[in-house]
């Protein structure tokens, strides 16, 4: 009995070992009803527990194999786009031959330090009422069909003359209110096909002062008349009267025997050279040109139609001939208040040549083309000329894309229309108000008579 005894009593102990005690089963019910502790409110063992049981559950995850599930699915399915946009390896486990994401853009891209420059385009999707003729306008800017300061800014105005003839005030609205609200839009849609020039934007700020004070009480139609009169006397007054009286006063200034150089094609010019001639002075002109524009043709042609001795030569060769040149007469795009010339691209490159062989250089300019900002290089503001030799009048041999210069992956094109001639390399600017130097350019609007342009 007594073996029996101690027997029983070894076992009870090993049995109460396995089993829980009550108080333990108390302690752990009342700590599963609490809630999960947070990180910071756990001790350090604790949060050892906590990642080892992480860790566990890892490797029976992995041990089971991967899950049906659409979740996983769905990442792996991303994890495999990811992996072929950035040219890794395929699902099927073969390298993919993209490396990168084509855009629509990239084979319009372009150099980033030149994004800013105005890029010849058709004009987009016309927002607002366009009038007709504006969209017609708008795409022969775009297509260079009208080129020059003066023929854009003619062609502008007259263009805003149908628009105001066609115009119908809507019921109550005033002429001079509602017009200007009408004419932005057309403004807006000119601009999107190409830049906004000096003159062009001096035509459109008189015109809108115009309407601003059109007389209330004044019948619709009369009112447009009388707009469209202003218009008329603003291209006779600016435009055609000034560059008569620049031709007369820059004709004097050539002599028998001269030879003049002129860059590019220039009207006024033009127009200086053939009325020299027409007065009987005999004279001969050096044509300088370049590409992609070759305006200098189209002066080439007009000139020799005249009999007038020309020679026609690429910008590169001017160091050839500029020791022989008497005067050098060329155009611009507009005047700066600080007297720098905005012009043809290798205009300032022909000034500069000139003044190093002391060759007065001559501008001729009307005073409608003057702007009270002050420029000091063409990088800030330009644009871009189209790529080919869009104005070649001659017959080729060949194609001309056989003869253009296109883009390639590695190559980009680069045309700058314009440049700034430093008022330095200039002698005189001659204008309808009389012949100024450079440094007195600002002093243009007094000349007129007003304060602003």
């Amino acid at each position: 009995m007594s073996a029996t005894a101690t027997i029983t009593m070894t076992t009870l102990p090993s049995k109460s070992t396995i089993k829980h005690s009550p108080a333990q089963s108390h302690v752990e019910a009342s700590s599963q009803n609490q809630p999960p502790k947070s990180q910071k409110q756990m001790t350090k063992a604790e949060r050892r527990e906590q990642q080892e049981r992480q860790r566990a559950a890892k490797a029976a995850t992995k041990v089971a194999g991967p899950q049906p599930s659409g979740s996983n699915q769905n990442s792996a399915q991303a994890k495999n786009s990811a992996s072929v946009k950035k040219g890794g390896k395929g699902p099927d486990g073969k390298p993919t031959k993209e490396t990168k994401e084509t855009t629509p853009d990239d084979s319009a891209r372009g150099l980033q330090i030149f994004s800013h420059f105005g890029l010849p385009k058709p004009p987009g999707p016309s927002k607002g009422d366009i009038h007709p003729a504006i969209i017609r306008l708008g795409l022969q800017f775009s297509e260079f069909k009208i080129a020059g300061a003066n023929a854009r800014c003619i062609a502008t105005l007259t263009a805003f003359k149908t628009v105001i003839q066609d115009y119908v005030t809507p019921p109550n609205n005033t002429l001079s209110r509602h017009l200007l609200t009408h004419l932005s839009p057309q403004i807006t849609h000119l601009v999107s096909a190409r830049p906004m020039s000096v003159t062009m934007g001096n035509a459109i700020r008189e015109l809108k002062l115009e309407i601003s004070g059109s007389d209330i009480d004044l019948p619709e139609q009369d009112a447009k008349n009388l707009l469209c009169q202003k218009i008329n006397d603003y291209i006779s007054e600016r435009i055609t009267i000034a560059d008569q009286v620049i031709q007369e006063t820059a004709g004097t200034k050539i002599k028998d025997g001269d030879v003049i150089l002129t860059y590019a094609r220039s009207s006024v010019v033009e127009q200086v050279l053939v009325g020299a001639w027409d007065d009987g002075k005999q004279f001969s002109v050096v044509v300088v040109d370049s590409r992609p524009m070759l305006e200098g043709k189209k002066l080439l042609s007009v000139l020799s139609a005249m009999g007038i001795p020309c020679t026609y030569l690429l910008l590169p060769s001017i160091g050839s001939v500029i020791t022989e040149v008497s005067t050098v007469l060329v155009g611009a795009h507009s005047l700066h208040s600080n007297g720098a010339v905005f012009s043809r691209a290798g205009t300032a490159l022909v000034a500069m040549m000139a003044k190093q062989h002391s060759v007065p250089v001559v501008v001729c300019c009307e005073t409608y083309k003057f702007a009270e900002t002050i420029q000091l290089d063409s990088f800030t503001k330009n644009e871009l000329a189209p790529a080919g030799d869009i104005f070649s009048s001659f017959p080729l041999t060949r194609s001309k894309d056989t003869l253009t210069l296109n883009k390639q992956p590695n190559l980009e094109i680069l045309n700058p229309l314009y440049d700034l001639t430093p008022p330095s390399s200039i002698t005189a600017v001659v204008t309808e108000v009389g012949v100024i130097p450079p440094s007195s350019i600002s002093s243009i609007p007094l000349a007129l008579g007003r304060t602003t342009l």
